[in-house]
């Protein structure tokens, strides 16, 4: 075991979670059991989607829909030539055979969309982040309430197994009281970027730009557009809605908080100055009851960072290699050294003595080690699109509701208009009212 131990000879006085390799599947399906999927989007994120969602027992891809011609070919590649394919929507919210839909599409198209398939009695898997705007988040959390139908929320990091280990440990009280969570995300290239590559056959026969266009009338046709979206400000909302919602729903569940109370950001364009609007830099401070969470985004550079490190009065943990590592605080022995570094010695012997220290200041009987690092494993358990399907067979609550999926993404939308107006805002997240 030479990797393991490397890894634990570096982890110090620590207690290690490491994940187990598999973990138990959602049960086999029954004739009653079928659930039919539409998905309404198979670009990069959606053929992810159809891969996650195609494996489970009893689910059925019935549908594909999408604006380029491209990702309708590689859709029937990934499922069979037999399914629905198209380019409008609402094709498969009218087939009464379909039982939910997949939605991973650009950001300012979710809200319609989403409200249009509740509309029409279909559960709802939608990619984060929820919304393209913070007033669109009650709108969808109506919708979902009125509906009563799943709508699932696609954070992945809320709902995997060792998310809920971290929860665990936070809510036993082994890491003290926590004041201070960091989080980060490195990235250094043009597709980690969003500078994706443009299909050779992009253009106005191919691609249904006025679709795409949504609510914005009267633009040009540009691929790089149409398929480098997350760019612009119309489109997305850049590094905080693509990369901090995914931090800040694994946060809120961890935490066990819904929302932060005050936003400060900070950032700009310092590497793809490519014609973009959106910063490639972004750091972040989130006000919490009781604790800052530190956030920052660096699309320029490649070093490896640890996504989270939460600390802690009484210990600090964070995520190496899928695991989970919590390093105990010393204790504090209340005996100075450097703080009585300028005393006489005769003054300086007697303070040590009174602490039951030797007079040259050395313990009289050696201190107790260090823990010894532990090794718990626990199962994976199901996947983000195996709790989706989950509900939808047992009625049982979505795992990422409308209101969860607000106020991720609406603490990311407030991060944004803290950047662009540059100043710290407050926020309401009862209300959805901002002020500053």
């Amino acid at each position: 075991m030479p990797n393991r131990r490397r890894f634990l000879e570096t982890a110090g006085a620590a207690v290690v979670y490491q994940l187990a390799a598999k973990g138990p599947a959602l049960r086999a399906a029954s004739v009653n059991d079928q659930v039919n999927l539409g998905f309404i989007g198979s670009g990069i994120r959606g053929t992810q989607l159809i891969e996650d969602h195609k494996p489970i027992a009893g689910v059925n891809c019935l549908a594909v829909v999408d604006l380029y011609d491209g990702c309708l070919k590689r859709a029937k590649e990934q499922i069979n030539d037999q399914i629905m394919v198209g380019k409008d929507y609402r094709a498969i919210l009218d087939r009464k055979d379909i039982d939910a839909v997949v939605i991973a599409i650009p950001d300012h198209l979710h809200k319609k969309v989403t409200l249009d398939a509740l509309s029409a009695g279909k559960h709802v898997y939608i990619e984060k982040p929820m919304t393209w705007s913070l007033a669109e988040g009650p709108q969808m959390i109506a919708a979902e309430k009125a509906s009563g139908k799943v709508l699932q929320v696609g954070s992945q990091g809320k709902t995997s197994a060792l998310t809920a280990k971290a929860r665990d440990i936070v809510k036993s009280g082994q890491l003290g009281k926590v004041h201070m969570v960091r989080m980060s995300n490195h990235r250094n290239n043009a597709q980690g970027s969003w500078k994706y590559a443009i299909p050779p056959d992009a253009s106005p026969q191919t691609i249904d730009w006025p679709r795409f266009l949504g609510h914005y009338k009267n633009k040009a046709f540009d691929a790089r557009t149409f398929f480098q979206w997350r760019c612009w400000w119309e489109y997305s909302g850049g590094v905080a809605t693509d990369l901090y919602v995914h931090l800040l729903t694994w946060l809120h569940e961890v935490m066990d908080v819904q929302a932060p109370h005050a936003i400060s950001s900070h950032g700009g364009i310092y590497k793809w100055n490519d014609g973009r609007t959106v910063p490639d830099f972004m750091n972040t401070l989130f006000e919490y009851d009781g604790f800052l969470a530190d956030m920052y985004v660096n699309l320029e550079t490649s070093y490896r960072q640890r996504p989270w490190t939460i600390h802690g009065t009484e210990g600090t943990m964070h995520e190496e290699r899928n695991a989970l590592v919590v390093f105990p605080e010393p204790e504090d022995l209340d005996v100075q050294g450097y703080g009585t570094y300028q005393w006489p010695r005769e003054m300086r012997e007697q303070y040590y003595v009174s602490k039951g220290y030797l007079p040259n200041g050395r313990p009289k009987e050696p201190l107790p080690p260090p823990k010894e690092p532990a090794v718990v494993t626990i199962d994976r358990g199901l996947s983000h699109a195996e709790y989706f399907i989950k509900s939808i067979r047992e009625g049982s609550p979505s795992r990422e509701n409308a209101t969860e999926g607000h106020y991720a993404a609406g603490a990311a939308h407030v991060a944004n208009a803290s950047y662009r107006q540059k100043r710290r805002l407050e926020w309401d997240h009862k209300t959805n009212k901002v002020r500053g």
